[in-house]
């Protein structure tokens, strides 16, 4: 078994309903995990996360338990600053989730010897993850961006992070169902507000997908209402998709393309270049 001297906690939501049926035995791995970290060792955990810390708390392993949570910021013309105990810092990444997570990497960086300013001036270039809320067009007053986000947690955080950094735009999200936790029935529940943040939000899904990965068909019916969303637009045919994102009005707006697929083939290259 894995046992680390050094462990960080961000966050426990159930997104993985194909490996763990329930979330009862979701959680449990987490429990385990906690157990596992060497004796006299240090865990430091999100303490915005009320599942975390009731893992945490309930851990007997004589370890150190540290908790971070989210660090201040202020947003100004689309511009994301951190505090720091210099003054306010400029960063590319963005979205409360994002920060979240940077305050833990800090910690950990700390643990092994690399000092706050330090790490203050590598973060401050840092531009996040490929595919994790990645720029991929901005002309005019049209920015775009893809993101891996599939799971319920993940779609609604990157949702709402758009929104956060793009108060004064339309906020258009678009999200493809397409793992084997989204697709099935008795999980769609699990996406309820999820696309709430966003001023307009499409759903699209293959049916395909859905029969390549034997599970129960799911309806347009079923998925508007997970979403909860009246003005929530579905498509499964990509055609139909395509056309409908094509012949969008998209100024003064932020796309979100939320997938780990492709929508059935889109092509983004041909999309940045259709915005004017």
């Amino acid at each position: 078994m894995y046992k680390p001297n050094i462990a960080l906690l961000s966050g426990i939501a159930w997104d993985h309903i194909n490996v763990f049926p329930t979330y009862e035995n979701y959680v449990e791995q987490f429990q385990i995990f906690v157990d596992s970290i060497t004796r006299g060792g240090s865990i430091n955990y999100n303490e915005e996360d009320p599942e975390v810390v009731k893992v945490v708390e309930a851990s007997e392993n004589p370890i150190r338990k540290l908790s971070y949570k989210t660090p201040n910021y202020t947003i100004e013309n689309g511009e994301t600053f951190l505090e720091t105990p210099d003054g306010l810092m400029p960063i590319e990444v963005f979205g409360k989730h994002n920060l979240n997570n940077l305050a833990g990497a800090k910690w950990i960086c700390q643990h092994i010897g690399v000092d706050e300013e330090d790490f203050y001036e590598a973060i401050s270039t840092f531009k996040g993850a490929s595919k994790r809320l990645e720029k991929i067009a901005e002309k005019g007053s049209t920015v775009v961006y893809k993101d891996f986000a599939h799971s319920p947690s993940k779609v609604k955080a990157t949702t709402q992070a758009v929104k956060e950094q793009y108060a004064d735009s339309t906020v258009f999200a678009c999200l493809e169902l397409h793992t084997y936790s989204s697709l099935n029935a008795e999980f769609l529940k699990e996406y309820k507000g999820a696309l709430d943040a966003a001023d307009k939000a499409v759903v699209f899904y293959s049916p395909h997908a859905v029969k390549i990965k034997q599970l129960d068909e799911v309806s347009e019916a079923q998925i508007a209402a997970a979403f909860q969303r009246e003005d929530l637009v579905i498509y499964t045919d990509p055609a139909a998709f395509k056309a409908y994102l094509f012949n969008q009005n998209l100024q003064n707006t932020a796309v979100l393309l939320m997938s780990s697929g492709n929508y059935g083939g889109l092509d983004l290259e041909e999309f940045t270049q259709h915005i004017h």
